[in-house]
């Protein structure tokens, strides 16, 4: 086959920016872009969903010498009200031979159609991950081990950690805990690791990373002995509260009640599985208040004026914190202090952040090969149940 000449739409370099050099094939097609297209990039840099995106098929297209931007001077001519149809004009009235436009946009394709010009969807899709879900703390063989990470050697884990490798045939057993799957067991795994003392999980809802957490901190703070854990901090981004959490009745606690019902509901089920008294200041109530010299819940503002020693510290959603907050935060962390991150970089509530500029990202951007630090992403076939089994198989 001869030389394509491909065109690529907008969508298709938001879905996949390496789809230039894919389609390229090494030198042997060529790949234009109009000039419209890198307006609506302009454009998009700002929105916080895909900016993170544009910037990277940005920077492709700004070092790509073999690739060809079409010249200006007619798209500026062009009064149509939408892009789409700038970029078929523009592909139209180009003088490369035989010009094949690459969207994905079915109104696009049968918009070509009306203008005699070939047209292809691009089928490798490959959405943009973070830092956080492409580093698993899994390592394949034969490559380098990362400090704290995971191997299957003969179809079980091995823990490569900073003082030798271990192999994980045992299962935990955490507050009435038992892991569901060998994901979880390996989550408790690094949260329980006297040699880590930060641990950040990645994964969607549903697998259960705020429950192990939770429970992690009980068995640290209430039954494990010879340690220095004297309280449990959980800690969690309230953005979306912004001025009006001041107009709630109550104390702080009562404040966040809201947006933190779900943690004492896994606590009181903890509770249950096995008593943890001293967390509750009332444990005969059906109304449980946390004992605030134990067990407290507080937004991050509270934390970073603080000093933290010998407790625990959970922060839960830190995709959601940015990341002068994460490092105004981790550094309030004196002596006897274990932190476990939760969060996942694919569910980014706070406007200003994006899948690769939040907290948890670059905490393992950062931190990843540390001694003291372990990342993770948690993933499995069972969860809460039934129903989100069935959600989180399908990929709805």
């Amino acid at each position: 086959m001869g030389q394509k000449n491909f065109v690529l739409d907008t969508n298709v370099l938001i879905e996949n920016p390496k789809c230039i050099a894919t389609l390229r094939n090494g030198v042997e097609n060529k790949i234009h872009i109009p000039y419209t297209v890198l307006t609506e990039l302009d454009k998009l840099k700002r929105d916080p969903r895909v900016g993170h995106i544009v910037a990277q098929a940005v920077k492709l297209i700004l070092n790509d010498d073999l690739l060809t931007v079409f010249r200006p001077e007619f798209a500026e001519t062009l009064t149509d009200g939408t892009a789409d149809d700038r970029i078929l004009k523009e592909t139209f009235h180009s003088e490369i031979e035989e010009p094949i436009l690459v969207t994905n946009d079915r109104i696009l394709q049968i918009k070509a159609g009306l203008y005699n010009l070939k047209c292809e969807g691009y089928k490798d899709s490959n959405p943009f991950r973070s830092d956080s879900q492409l580093y698993t703390g899994f390592i394949e063989e034969g490559e380098a081990p990362i400090t704290n990470c995971f191997r299957w050697e003969n179809g079980t884990p091995i823990f490569y950690g900073a003082d030798g490798n271990k192999q994980i045939s045992y299962t935990h057993n955490v507050w009435g805990v038992k892991p569901r799957n060998i994901y979880q067991n390996l989550a408790l795994e690094l949260m329980l690791n006297n040699d880590i003392n930060l641990v950040s999980i990645q994964s969607e809802a549903g697998y259960g990373k705020t429950f192990l957490a939770l429970a992690s901190a009980l068995y640290l703070a209430l039954e494990k002995k010879d340690n220095p854990y004297e309280k449990v901090y959980l800690v969690k981004p309230i953005w979306e509260i912004g001025a009006k959490m001041g107009f709630l009745p109550g104390n702080v606690e009562e404040k966040m009640q809201p947006y933190t019902r779900y943690i004492k509901d896994l606590a009181v089920k903890l509770h249950e599985q096995r008593p943890a008294n001293r967390i509750f200041l009332d444990n005969d109530s059906d109304q449980y208040r946390f004992n605030q010299k134990k067990f407290e819940i507080l937004p991050i503002a509270y934390i970073r004026g603080m000093n933290l020693d010998n407790c625990i510290v959970i922060i839960d959603e830190m995709q959601n914190m940015s990341r002068a907050e994460v490092r105004a935060m981790l550094t309030r962390m004196g002596e006897g202090v274990k932190c476990l991150c939760l969060g996942d970089t694919r569910q980014v509530d706070n406007p200003y952040l994006n899948e690769s500029n939040n907290g948890l990202n670059w905490v393992v951007k950062k931190l990843k090969n540390n001694k003291e630090y372990a990342h993770m992403v948690l993933k499995g076939e069972k969860s809460r149940g039934p129903i989100t089994d069935m959600v989180i198989k399908s990929g709805l």
